[in-house]
């Protein structure tokens, strides 16, 4: 099959699956050969004689179900009678049990079907020695938690087990510590951390003009060959369909397709059919599909484990990879959070200008000129009348011809398309307010600035004042600048907006603490009185408030009564 040499992970677990009751945790990306290192070892260790379910292996989805079982088969071409089932929702369960019957020997299942097959009586887990949980975060993010729950309960104490994440939420740890005994943890890079052949480029933009870069970022890689990620079905559907009218070769992937379009669509991505695939997170779990060049995200996701998933997508395998997300400016604080949990930096890249686009789609079609393969044979019949209809031409005139024939829509476009201008980050830290000659701080025009009773001793940073607003208000609000002190802070917004920002936030609480604004006017402008650091340092810090809110996917904000 090609392999050479292990790869890391198979380097590490191989030895201890050919084990005895060695339970295993392997944290490792995805594209790093994690089918090879659990399917080789079981493979290896199954009793083809005993025709009944000696492995199970769990993953999230269909496509990954699919995928692991073909692979599967791959690696035991040699051994006869073996066989190997997948078991997933969708197709035929009659034919799944029937199958069952016959006898097998490794079951690939999704928790969902495999649950239903076990109400039926109709699978034996009585002599399972392997169990793999395959993707296991995303298993858990998708709410297979209590299904996993009921399907361990059934398997045997003395088997072996195998859990394979990217991730390590808190929802894994206690599966671990619940249905393993003294697992080794095997670690491929650092815990949670990227993959390190993938690039991470950003462009800030404003609202209106995503779909526009989109646009320009799929005509600057001719060759791109990637998946799009939206958050909502609605939004994907949308993008596909504006890039599809735009005469890109796109379609959409998202939980309101059949299985039989779903079906249909990723077969057109798998053999390049499609260049880009507009698919929400959901959709696009598990899909194991190779030499990806880009993910691109279209906005970023809620959390930096979603971002390491759909990042994940690309480079695999060793090869590399490029992540790019068009982000507007409240998304700076998502960034900076994403880059400390996978340990990378982001690179701010310029939105790609018309001419710049246009040589690129230029010189690459000169390449496939280059590399074009041709067959003299088929075409030697049709050449005399082609060279006497251009006989007339210089070779400099037919290649200008070519070049204008490829490109004029695309050179007409961005001539008149003009460029879009990437949005300045400013520091929030970093912003100065005007001071007027009597020595008061004065908002900008427009704007009116308000006293917040958290500052940077509560750990409070920009992005997460920006979040506080933005949770206790509905509907959006234009922040202006930022103004962070010891114990409070000074914070503008739009002055048709200052009467429901003050009314809304002055109606919640943080853990307690009750959310107090007031126009600035008044307040001094450094440290606190003795009463406010009283109060601070009865509190804990308001950073470690929200982010073990967030681990527990608790909501900080509560309603005052």
């Amino acid at each position: 099959m090609g392999f050479e040499s292990p790869m890391p992970v198979q380097e590490e677990v191989i030895p201890f699956l050919l084990g005895e009751d060695n339970d295993v945790i392997a944290l490792a990306q995805t594209g790093t050969g994690k089918t090879a290192a659990f399917g080789l070892p079981i493979l290896q260790k199954t009793d083809i004689s005993v025709t009944q379910p000696q492995t199970l292996i769990l993953c999230p989805t269909r496509e990954l179900c699919l995928q692991i079982a073909d692979d599967l088969n791959d690696y035991s071409k040699y051994m006869e009678q073996l066989k190997i089932l997948p078991v997933y929702g969708g197709s035929s369960i009659e034919s799944q049990i029937k199958t069952l019957k016959r006898g097998v020997h490794v079951v690939v299942a999704t928790p969902g079907r495999l649950l239903d097959l076990m109400n039926r009586k109709t699978v034996n887990l009585s002599l399972i020695r392997n169990v793999i949980l395959d993707e296991a975060d995303e298993m858990l993010n998708m709410g297979f938690s209590d299904s996993i729950n009921a399907i361990l309960a059934e398997v045997p104490l003395s088997r072996n087990m195998l859990l394979f994440s990217a991730t390590m939420p808190q929802e894994i740890a206690m599966i671990t510590r619940k249905y393993m005994r003294e697992p080794k943890e095997i670690i491929i890079g650092k815990k949670n951390e990227g993959n390190k052949n993938i690039r991470h480029i950003y462009y800030m933009v404003r609202a209106q003009d995503k779909y526009l870069v989109l646009k320009r970022i799929a005509d600057y890689y001719p060759n791109i060959y990637g998946i799009v990620f939206c958050r909502t079905r609605k939004e994907t559907q949308e993008i596909a369909d504006k890039l599809i009218q735009d005469g890109y070769n796109a379609d959409s992937l998202h939980g309101e397709l059949s299985q039989t379009q779903r079906d249909y669509v990723m077969q057109k991505f798998r053999i390049k059919n499609i260049q880009l695939l507009v698919a929400t997170d959901v959709a696009a779990r598990g899909l194991d599909v190779d030499d990806l060049t880009h993910v691109i995200n279209y906005g970023l996701p809620d959390d930096s484990e979603s971002y390491t998933h759909r990042s994940g997508r690309t480079g695999r395998a060793g090869k590399t990879g490029i992540s790019i997300s068009i982000c507007h400016v409240k998304e700076k604080g998502k960034i900076r959070e994403i880059e400390r949990s996978i340990n990378k930096t982001f690179e701010k890249a310029e939105i790609p200008e018309g001419k710049a686009i246009c040589e690129k789609q230029m010189f690459n079609l000169i390449d496939q000129i280059e590399k074009v393969e041709v067959n003299e044979e088929e075409i030697a019949s049709l050449m005399p009348p082609i060279f006497r209809k251009l006989e007339w031409l210089d070779k400099e005139d037919i290649i200008k011809r070519v070049v204008s024939l490829e490109f004029n829509r695309m050179i007409d476009y961005y001539k008149e398309a003009g460029e879009i201008q990437s949005v300045e980050e400013h520091s929030e830290k970093g912003k100065k307010t005007s001071i007027d000659r009597n020595g008061r701080h004065v908002a900008e025009q427009g704007f009116v600035r308000f006293f917040i009773n958290f500052g940077k001793s509560d750990g409070l940073f920009p992005n997460q004042l920006i979040e506080m607003v933005n949770k206790c208000v509905p509907g959006k609000v234009r922040i202006g600048k930022i103004d962070l002190r010891d114990s409070f802070s000074f914070f503008e917004v739009e002055e048709k907006e200052s009467q429901r920002v003050m009314n809304r936030m002055n109606g919640f609480e943080v853990d307690g603490r009750r959310i107090s604004v007031e126009p600035a006017q008044g307040k001094k402008g450094e440290g606190g009185s003795r009463k406010n650091n009283r109060e601070r340092n009865k509190t804990p810090r308001f950073y470690d408030r929200f982010d073990a809110s967030e681990r527990n996917k608790e909501k900080p904000w509560r309603k005052r009564k």
